[in-house]
C-alpha cells in the first residue's frame, strides 16, 4: 500500500488551477542565462534573483509547487529566513533536484546518462530533513534519425527507476523528468515516436523497480518538432500528438502530469498547455512544470537590478495566471494583456 503520506504530497503538488515553478537550474546553467543579460553570476546576485521568484506576492494563487537547486535549499531571504520556511510559510510545496547531470554514456557517441545515484539514499534523507518534500530527476535524450539508441533510452530509464524508489523510500514523492529534447530537425511524428518508446520503457523500470505509481508525478516533454524542423506543427496537433502518446504509453495509476516546457517559446508553451486540458477529461490531471517558460519574462526584467524586483514579479504572476488557466483549459490570449 502506498504511504498515505506520499500520496497527500501528489494531491497536493497537483492541485486543480496551480503549476510547479522549476527553479533547479545548477550553477553553471544560470550563470549562463545571467551571462546572457549582462549579470555577474555570484552567490549573492543568485540568491537575489531566486528571492524575487520564490518569495513573490500573489504567486501562490497560480503556483503551489517550487524545485529547488541545492544551493538554494541552503541559503536564506534578506531577512535570514531559510527558503524553504519562507517558501512553506508563503504556501508553496518545496522540493528538490537531486540529480547531479547529464554525462556523456560509454559506449554511445552525442548521448548522455544522468548520473547521482551514488549516496542519493543519504542525500534524500538530509534533504527531507531540510524541508523538502518531493525530488526531481530528469533524463536527457537526443533525437535525430538514428538516436536514441536502445542502451541509452535503458540506462536512462533504469536510473529514473532506482531514483523514485529511493525516493519512495525515504518519504519524498519523485518526479519522473523523462525529457526528449526539442533540438535538431526532426518532426513532430520522430518525436512522438522516440516519446512513446522512452515512456514505456521507464514504466517498465518503475513497475520492475516495485515504484508505487500512484505516488509520482511525470513531468515529459510535449509531443513537439524540433527547433530546427521546417515544418512546425500547430498548437492542435501537438496536442493531439502529445495526448495520444501519453493514453498509448502512461498507466491511469500515475496520479498527475506536470508538462516541462522544453525551450518552448513562454506563450507558446501556454497555448499547447491549453488545448491539451481542454480536450479533457484524462486519466491523470495536467498542469505545468515549466522553468524558462515562467523565469525568462522576469528575468529579463529583474535584470540584476533591485529596483526592478517589482516589474519582475509582475511579469512571473502573469505568467503563472496564464499557465494556471490554461491547466484549466480557460486560458485565451486576451490574458497576456
Amino acid at each position: 500500500m502506498t504511504d498515505a503520506r506520499l500520496l497527500n504530497t501528489v494531491s497536493e503538488l497537483v492541485a486543480p488551477g496551480h503549476g510547479i515553478l522549476a527553479v533547479d537550474e545548477s550553477v553553471a546553467t544560470i550563470s549562463k542565462r545571467f551571462a546572457a543579460l549582462g549579470i555577474d553570476s555570484t552567490a549573492e546576485s543568485r540568491r537575489a534573483y531566486r528571492e524575487t521568484l520564490l518569495m513573490c506576492p500573489g504567486v501562490s494563487e497560480f503556483i503551489s509547487v517550487a524545485i529547488l537547486y541545492d544551493e538554494t535549499l541552503r541559503q536564506t531571504t534578506s531577512d535570514g529566513v531559510p527558503f524553504p520556511t519562507g517558501i512553506s510559510a508563503a504556501g508553496v510545496i518545496c522540493g528538490i533536484k537531486v540529480d547531479t547531470g547529464a554525462k556523456q554514456l560509454a559506449g554511445c557517441p552525442s548521448e548522455t546518462v544522468t548520473e547521482g545515484l551514488d549516496g542519493l539514499r543519504d542525500r534524500i534523507a538530509e534533504y527531507a530533513e531540510l524541508g523538502a518534500r518531493f525530488a526531481k530527476w530528469r533524463a536527457v535524450i537526443r533525437v535525430d534519425a538514428v538516436l536514441p539508441s536502445r542502451t541509452a533510452l535503458a540506462v536512462n530509464a533504469h536510473a529514473l527507476g532506482r531514483y523514485a524508489a529511493l525516493c519512495q523510500e525515504g518519504g519524498l514523492v519523485p518526479i519522473v523528468e523523462p525529457e526528449v529534447l526539442m533540438e535538431g530537425g526532426h518532426d513532430m511524428d520522430r518525436c512522438e515516436e522516440v516519446t512513446t518508446a522512452t515512456l514505456r520503457l521507464v514504466f517498465n523500470e518503475l513497475v520492475e523497480q516495485r515504484v508505487a505509481l500512484e505516488g509520482i508525478i511525470l513531468k515529459p516533454n510535449m509531443v513537439v518538432a524540433g527547433k530546427r524542423c521546417l515544418q512546425q506543427p500547430s498548437v492542435d496537433e501537438v496536442a493531439e500528438s502529445t495526448l495520444r502518446c501519453l493514453r498509448r504509453s502512461v498507466p491511469a495509476a500515475v496520479a498527475g502530469i506536470a508538462f516541462l516546457s522544453g525551450g518552448q517559446s513562454a506563450s507558446l508553451a501556454t497555448e499547447h498547455l491549453n488545448a491539451i486540458n481542454v480536450r479533457g477529461p484524462h486519466p491523470w490531471r495536467l498542469t505545468f512544470s515549466y522553468g524558462r517558460a515562467l523565469q525568462d519574462p522576469c528575468l529579463a526584467a529583474w535584470a540584476g537590478d533591485s529596483a526592478n524586483v517589482s516589474a519582475a514579479q509582475a511579469a512571473l504572476v502573469r505568467r503563472a495566471a496564464c499557465n494556471a488557466a490554461a491547466s484549466r483549459g480557460i486560458y485565451g490570449a486576451a490574458m497576456e494583456a
